[in-house]
């Protein structure tokens, strides 16, 4: 049996959620991964009476859920506050805006989304977790390695707690691995699970565009931490095969500006090598949803959804339970 094949909600929060069931049912999707914002699924609602209502009104559209996200709030957790974390925080989370609070009450909302999530009936949350020292990617004027150890540290001690809570509730957090986080490359992700000394609760959602137009391999990923894949994202990337007059840091430019070195696009129109993903996904024996998280400043998102779906149900496929030339064998 072929992979569910999801739609990741958060760019249609701005649509009622019984809106973009009915839509996504005609875009051929099997199921939703909820944001957790807009109406979508909100935390501070989620009775097991709210969650019900969730469950019926995907089950009346022919729609499941394998998992929430939480990127928003998760955000908040290990950032450096400003401004900017007011306008994607509910106001409760954001509060008075001093920092610390608002990190302590984003900790404390993330294990209250867990509590959630088993209410729902699923068993992943997918989000970000933010970092304190993502701002000295660059070491000038020199970093001293202590400064990033003591980032990754607060970054443990920080998660711990919610991850135990997770643990607690059957659930598990995937940090989505992207720029601005404790995670965006191999690297740091060893270095994040090492920093949560190893937590169970604590793996990743694969989303293989934000690792290659670094120059990261998409693929290792999934071999190196097989163990640790707890939910897909199906998302493409186009990177300039000339040099540009921007590079990966994309010199402050706006999506769609033609100076950009990368910009994500609808699922197949990228550079991002799918079927050596799929083939990937089936060796390490992930059974789990591809998620489309759709993204292309440059069409129609009804458009783009609906042609994303096609692709990815054309390009998973089964892996074989025998050899292929195995008919030709004497018996």
């Amino acid at each position: 049996m072929a992979r569910p094949v999801t739609l990741f909600t958060g760019q249609w929060a701005d649509l009622p959620l019984a809106k973009l069931c009915k839509m996504a049912k005609g875009f051929g999707f099997d199921g939703l991964e909820l944001a957790c914002w807009g109406d979508h699924f909100e935390v501070a609602k989620a009775t097991p009476a709210y969650c019900k209502t969730k469950r019926d009104l995907l089950k009346k559209n022919g729609l499941r859920v394998f998992a929430i996200s939480s990127h928003l709030v998760g955000q908040a957790v290990c950032d450096n506050i400003d401004e900017r974390h007011k306008a994607i925080l509910p106001d409760y989370i954001w509060g008075d805006g001093k920092p610390e609070g608002v990190r302590q009450r984003a900790a404390e909302e993330m294990i209250r989304t867990a509590e959630a999530a088993k209410r729902l009936g699923i068993g992943v949350v997918n989000g970000f977790t933010g970092s304190s020292i993502w701002h000295l990617l660059y070491s000038f004027p020199p970093v001293p390695p202590a400064v990033i150890e003591n980032g990754f540290k607060d970054f443990g001690r920080r998660w711990k707690p919610i991850l135990d809570a997770f643990q607690e509730n059957g659930v598990k957090f995937a940090l989505e691995v992207h720029p601005t986080e404790i995670a965006f490359d191999i690297v740091s992700a060893e270095r994040a699970i090492e920093a949560v000394e190893g937590h169970p609760a604590f793996g990743f959602n694969y989303d293989p565009s934000h690792l290659g137009y670094q120059g990261v391999d998409y693929v290792e990923f999934l071999y190196r931490f097989k163990d640790r894949i707890f939910h897909v994202h199906m998302k493409d990337v186009a990177w300039a095969q000339t040099p540009r007059l921007s590079g990966v840091f994309g010199g402050h430019l706006p999506f769609g500006d033609p100076r950009r070195f990368w910009e994500f696009r609808s699922l197949g129109r990228g550079d991002i090598n799918f079927e050596r993903i799929i083939r990937a996904l089936n060796d390490i024996a992930y059974r789990g949803p591809l998620s489309i998280e759709w993204e292309d400043i440059g069409m129609n998102r009804e458009h783009g959804a609906r042609e994303a779906c096609a692709f990815v149900k054309r390009m998973d496929f089964e892996p074989s339970a025998v050899a292929f030339d195995a008919a030709f064998e004497k018996k």
